[in-house]
């Protein structure tokens, strides 16, 4: 049997690999052994509120599950338009708005739509590794650009104008960002934005991570730059619906027509039950319950951050965003003779039972010393992981 080239350029999800090693120990245990604690993958604790899976449970009722339009039920588009004119004061008009079969959806649809063979996408190192593979699913290359703390692990104008060369068709950066949790300055993704197009390039942002920023700095969409903007989001992260696999993307109104094409061949449509249910995500009594959620994820964020950078376990940059710590295992290494922080995952889990993704999966800049902490997790679990990680400190 002879196997697509591009599956080769795919690599592993190495968090999923340390999640399945971290689930294999567990297995193992005793009775008595402490239960490992999962601080791996970027799932919320919370799960979709209750008027949410109310809906659900309607939708199957009244038989709402058969195909809906390609480009999400109508009823859902406006709720989303609705949603960004009261969380940030932005018209953005439903006809641009394309409900998707997750935020992974719109980013295939995205790339295919824009990405030719040899075309390259520039994007900060490190990055969420699936954004990488998108990009090169498409037939094109993504540009890994090194970023540093001093830049909040982010691209600047100067690095995409050192970066850009004839066959660059554009940037695709996340704010907030997975893994590092931190955002672009507007006013330097404006400046990033109107150099692109100057070059006639496309602008991405994946804005999965948007409803969770806690600075009023970085909490603005990219939209409220202007209409060519094309902006990537999700139902998963801020509305707790992961396993729901519904997502929304705004684009131009020139590509909305080429966009349900594809849609139409390669998903056909979106969830029904799942964009039934999603309705109600922007009910008040949801929205309160998720304003709650965003302050208690802020809570969390404010007292393990400070919690690992006592132990050693540096975070350069405080997350604006998002549910994650990057930290700089360096020194911790040093101390335990480890060459990288894919061992350095193994070796926690093997000391403490603590389970963290490994700087491998987001890039290849200095990614070798830091690990992802994701703090999608109860403060119980996370004061409990800090007890343990205090006990194995090297002196």
């Amino acid at each position: 049997m002879k196997i697509a080239g591009r599956a080769s350029l795919i690599a592993p999800f190495y968090a999923m690999e340390v999640a399945k090693e971290a689930s294999r120990i567990a297995s193992t245990q005793g009775p008595h052994d402490p239960p490992m604690i999962h601080l791996t993958l970027g799932e919320p604790d919370f799960t979709a509120p209750p008027l949410v899976q109310q809906a659900a449970s309607r939708a199957i009722e009244q038989a709402q599950t058969q195909y809906t339009p390609a480009l999400g039920i109508s009823p859902l588009r406006e709720a989303v338009s609705h949603w960004y004119q009261q969380r940030f004061g932005l018209n953005v008009p439903a006809s641009r708005i394309v409900i998707t079969a997750g935020a992974s959806a719109a980013l295939q649809l995205a790339c295919t739509a824009l990405v030719d063979e040899g075309d390259e996408i520039l994007m900060p190192d490190p990055c969420y590794p699936c954004n990488r593979h998108f990009v090169m699913a498409a037939g094109g290359t993504p540009v890994m650009i090194p970023t540093t703390a001093a830049e909040r692990f982010q691209l600047s104008l100067a690095k995409v104008r050192d970066y850009w060369r004839a066959q660059t068709q554009g940037i695709l950066v996340a704010s907030p960002s997975n893994p590092t949790g931190t955002s672009v300055a507007l006013d330097e993704l404006r400046q990033i934005h109107q150099y692109v197009k100057a070059q006639h390039g496309v602008t991405i942002v994946d804005e999965l991570y948007l409803g969770l920023s806690y600075n009023d700095e970085f909490g603005m969409s990219a939209l409220s730059l202007d209409d060519s903007i094309i902006s990537i989001n999700s139902f998963s992260k801020y509305f707790s619906m992961t396993g729901w696999r519904l997502g929304w993307m705004v684009v131009p109104e020139v590509l909305v027509p080429i966009i349900e094409r594809l849609a139409q061949n390669l998903f056909i449509c979106p969830n029904a039950i799942a964009q039934y249910a999603a309705l109600q995500c922007f009910a008040p009594a949801s929205l309160e319950e998720y304003e709650q959620r965003r302050a208690e994820y802020r809570r969390r964020r404010d007292w393990f951050v400070p919690e690992l950078n006592a132990l050693g376990l540096t975070v350069p940059v405080m997350p604006d965003g998002a549910f994650y710590a990057w930290a700089d295992c360096s020194a911790w290494m040093q101390a335990w003779g480890l060459d990288s922080s894919w061992d350095f995952t193994f070796e926690l889990m093997k000391r403490c039972q603590v389970a963290v993704s490994p700087g491998k999966d987001f890039g290849s800049a200095d990614t070798a010393k830091f690990v992802r902490f994701s703090t999608a997790n109860s403060m119980e679990n996370l004061q409990e992981a800090i007890r343990r990680l205090k006990q194995i400190k090297p002196v």
